[in-house]
């Protein structure tokens, strides 16, 4: 019908009327737009679906311009998981070698792989940790970390990439180039020649030319000119037409026929990430659940169903069940339960091992992805879920704003007054005024920033039982808010660290001048001279200030992921891991947001070296990135000196979209926000739900 409707608009033939009219606006309006579009099917479509979305961007004019199609690599003779345990079935496998991968877990579950592997001789097993699959090996190979090895890879267009170690092995693991070069009893089975025999292949370099050659690739971080040459290939619209009916039909989802959906989780990915309890204490971008899963549904679902947040339910599939808490969630298609894969697991370490629900035992080699058929009731008991988003919460002022693209932002009428501020901001002396600027349009809400702020600040995790108390200790949090139908509603993130106000109302209640102001605008916490009131806690209205309620950092060994041990009984990966560059806070000291107050002072005494005396200090803009700026993968997040008129954010301070969190409240804030902007087609029809 899609592919229909953009014939119409272009005016070529079809035969069916519309049946959509927001099909047909979403046509006209790609067709308005040749060769500026793109169209995307998801991956869990089928590949006549794919090939329809071809056809499309061929008849958009997008191939070549938005779309890039490139020669794919000849893939090797290998067959898959499911012919590797007919082979064992039928005995014929004696040593099974297993590269990293973990399917005694994460193998769809009619496979029963974990049964199977007690079957071969001998079971060789190379990872990084010991989990389910290596419990189940003869041998376990300590691997190394991709940051400690040599290695090569393809980018999406096919150019090589070197990948170099940024340090020595920590525990003397082998690489999976080094494991594969052992059994094959290769000439060399050192990662490095490996890669540079690679590398002499694709070059096509002689033995004179060959050194500088690889010097340079690994300078530059690629090969040059090694891309797939890109490919046009025709549409066979006969064959699209023949496989169109073919398309799988399946009955309408109801209550007694609801849709099951399994996908990779935002944190843990596949269940690997399982025992990084950085990630497991990441509140999920948009359930803003942390350590845990669950059945996400609808609104409507629940309610046809009686069940609420919380609510354990059992799936049943196929023969198979899993009991698992229910999360409901506007904006989830009706009928559709979600349940994240990546939990559930039993041998993932100290961190991991029983944290949520297991959805693998549901996954199929015929149904991934997506399945029908689910049935879903209600068990009589409750699960406590750690849900983030009410925790320090603003309620009842206007935190996100958004305008319709090309319309003047208003400001609320409670924000703009006729007096005048009641206290005037003070004025600093210093040479340079830090300041940051959110472009809310930007972010995606995908969580880098409040990582890399955990990283880079030695920001401890607290666990499940403290967080459900509201005891979450990041310097950033991504709010998340839903607006218009809870059936289709618009998604915002917000990402809320200390704003660092000029007028701040923390300061003015410290008992013991522990928080303060720079000459250079920043609000600086001194840790050393907090005694804990928790009064500036109480006095933030943005509720960014976070309090150690424990020693965090000084924790029984027996629950830390164990290493070698120092002299003084800490364990060496630990140590290594913190930032020496940023005090580590102990109990009872309030610690927030310092706009990475340790690369500021770097950048000044790098300056003042490179001045000299008598000079001036120079630090140009962009020098100095916050980790969170560093980390954003959509820039949203920009820094810089406000003292100099010519910087990035100085100029994004003076855009019409820009405005100040609460600022009705004269704090004068130097973190500000962008509104978000939203550019709705004005042609949809309002019986669209809100699609456009």
């Amino acid at each position: 019908e899609a592919l229909r409707a953009v014939n119409r608009a272009q005016g070529e033939h079809a035969r069916i009327d519309p049946a959509d009219p927001w099909i047909e606006q979403v046509a006209a309006d790609l067709v308005a737009h040749r060769g500026r579009s793109l169209l995307v099917a998801g991956r869990r479509q089928p590949a006549v679906v794919h090939a329809l979305v071809h056809a499309m961007n061929q008849s958009l004019g997008n191939m070549g311009k938005t779309v890039d199609l490139r020669e794919a690599p000849q893939k090797p003779g290998t067959r898959g998981l499911p012919e590797l345990a007919e082979a064992i079935r039928q005995s014929k496998v004696e040593t099974l070698l297993i590269l990293g991968g973990n399917p005694a877990y994460d193998a769809p579950a009619d496979l029963e792989f974990a049964a199977l592997m007690k079957r071969v001789k001998t079971t060789i097993r190379l990872g990084l940790h010991a989990d389910e699959t290596s419990s189940l090996s003869l041998w376990h190979l300590p691997a190394t970390h991709f940051l400690e090895s040599w290695g090569d890879a393809r980018t999406s267009d096919g150019t090589l990439v070197p990948i170099q170690p940024l340090i020595e092995p920590l525990f003397g693991g082998r690489s999976a180039l080094e494991i594969i070069a052992r059994f094959a009893r290769s000439e060399t089975t050192s990662p490095y020649e490996i890669v540079r025999q690679t590398f002499r292949k694709e070059s096509k370099l002689a033995d004179t030319g060959f050194d500088p050659a690889w010097r340079r690739y690994l300078h530059d971080g690629l090969l040059a000119k090694s891309a797939r040459p890109a490919i046009h290939p025709a549409v066979d619209w006969n064959a699209i037409a023949r496989a169109v009916p073919s398309l799988p039909s399946t009955a309408p989802l109801s209550i007694e026929n609801l849709e099951l959906v399994l996908d990779r989780d935002a944190r843990l990915d596949d269940g690997r990430f399982a025992n990084n309890g950085w990630l497991q204490e990441l509140p999920d971008p948009i359930t803003k659940l942390a350590w845990d899963n669950a059945a996400l549904m609808s609104p409507k679902t629940a309610r046809a169903l009686g069940v609420a947040t919380g609510d354990v339910v059992r799936l049943d599939l196929g023969g198979r069940s899993l009991e698992i808490p229910a999360c409901v969630l506007p904006g989830q298609a009706d009928y559709s339960v979600s349940v994240p894969l990546g939990y559930g697991r039993v041998k993932a370490g100290r961190v991991g091992s029983g944290v949520g629900f297991n959805a693998y035992v549901l996954r199929t080699t015929q149904a991934p992805d997506l399945a029908t058929g689910l049935k879903l009731a209600r068990v009589n008991r409750t699960h406590r879920l750690a849900c983030t988003q009410d925790h320090f919460s603003m309620e009842g002022r206007d935190l996100v704003r958004e305008q319709v693209l090309g319309e003047q932002p208003e400001a609320p009428e409670r924000e703009s007054s006729a007096h005048g501020p009641l206290i005037t901001p003070p004025t600093f002396a210093g040479d340079h005024q830090w300041g940051m600027v959110i472009d809310l349009n930007s972010c995606v809400g995908c969580n880098a920033c409040v990582v890399a702020c955990q990283s880079e600040n030695n920001i401890p995790i607290v666990g499940k039982d403290q967080v459900e108390r509201g005891r979450e200790m990041h310097w950033i949090r991504l709010d998340r808010y839903f607006a218009g139908s809870e059936e289709d509603p618009a998604l915002v993130h917000q990402p809320v660290a200390c704003v660092h106000c000029e007028n701040a109302p923390c300061e003015v209640v410290c008992p013991v001048y522990a928080t303060a102001h720079s000459d250079e605008g920043l609000n600086v916490q001194v840790y050393s001279r907090c005694i804990g009131t928790r009064y500036c806690m109480n006095n933030c209205p943005y509720k960014v200030r976070r309090f150690n309620y424990y020693n965090y950092n000084e924790r029984p060994l027996d629950r830390l992921v164990m290493g070698p041990l120092t002299e003084k009984g800490m364990a060496e990966p630990l140590k290594i891991q913190k930032n020496p560059d940023v005090t580590v806070r102990i109990r009872g000291v309030m610690e927030k947001c310092t706009y990475c107050v340790q690369r500021i002072d770097q950048a000044k005494v790098g300056a003042r070296v490179a001045a000299g005396e008598s000079g001036r200090i120079e630090i140009p803009d962009g020098t100095i990135v916050p980790a969170c700026a560093q980390a954003c993968p959509a820039r949203a997040i920009v820094f810089g000196d406000l003292a100099d008129p010519g910087s990035r954010v100085s100029k994004l301070k003076a855009d019409p979209r820009n405005y100040a969190l609460l600022g009705e409240l004269n704090t004068a804030p130097r973190t500000t926000y962008l509104s978000r902007q939203r550019n709705p087609n004005p042609r949809m029809p309002e019986a669209a739900g809100g699609r456009a």
